[in-house]
């Protein structure tokens, strides 16, 4: 693995784009429960988010938590909530170590509430940050979220807001839940499958 100071500053993306995937199958493979995996996933999450934010890479999108995900077992799911609380609730300080602002993107109603109220303290405690901004794709589709953005240019259209005229790329990225964000440079996907999975499907058009 290459030091940092081996990194060349001039060809760092501004903003990564990673699918946390395979961890569940890494530990039913290795005789553990799917638990297990996302634990250690969480481990070099940390790392990959340290790592970046030293290398000066300003934004970071994890896909954490899919629409699709809520369809897996129950005692799963719970699970990864649990993780999820916890995790958030142990780095807030290693986010203002390193100047890093949490926001979330997806459907944050749907996350139980215990997990939406952490997420949010989070959100708020590291506001001030702005050395790299750390985006959680909680409960989150991409074809919703464009969904929720026709929706919403085309009632701003009915209340004579804007004209059809006005319809361009800029405003259907500024109707986006990444609205202000730079659209990801790089996407990864730790699994090593090669899909996209409903993540972030107009913003990785290129």
């Amino acid at each position: 693995m290459a030091n940092i100071e081996e990194v060349n500053k001039d060809n760092i993306p501004k903003h990564v784009a990673i699918i946390m995937d395979g961890n569940g199958r890494w530990a039913k493979q290795n005789g553990k429960l799917r638990i297990f995996g996302h634990k250690s996933g969480v481990k070099a999450v940390q790392s990959t988010i340290e790592g970046a934010a030293r290398i000066g890479i300003k934004y970071i999108t994890l896909y954490a938590f899919s629409t699709e995900n809520w369809n897996r077992p129950k005692f799963e799911v719970n699970a990864l909530m649990e993780l999820l609380v916890d995790t958030i609730k142990k780095e807030v300080n290693t986010l203002n170590k390193n100047k890093i602002r949490l926001q979330a993107i997806g459907d944050m109603d749907s996350l139980p509430k215990k997990a939406r109220e952490k997420l949010q303290n989070a959100i708020e405690e590291t506001s001030q940050n702005d050395h790299m901004t750390l985006v959680l794709a909680l409960s989150y589709s991409a074809k919703r979220e464009i969904i929720n953005a026709i929706k919403d240019i085309s009632n701003k259209i009915s209340r004579g807001e804007i004209r059809e005229d006005d319809i361009n790329e800029n405003l259907i990225d500024s109707s986006l839940m990444t609205a202000g964000m730079p659209n990801p440079e790089l996407m990864i996907r730790t699994s090593g499958e090669h899909r996209i999975s409903n993540f972030l499907l107009w913003q990785l058009a290129y």
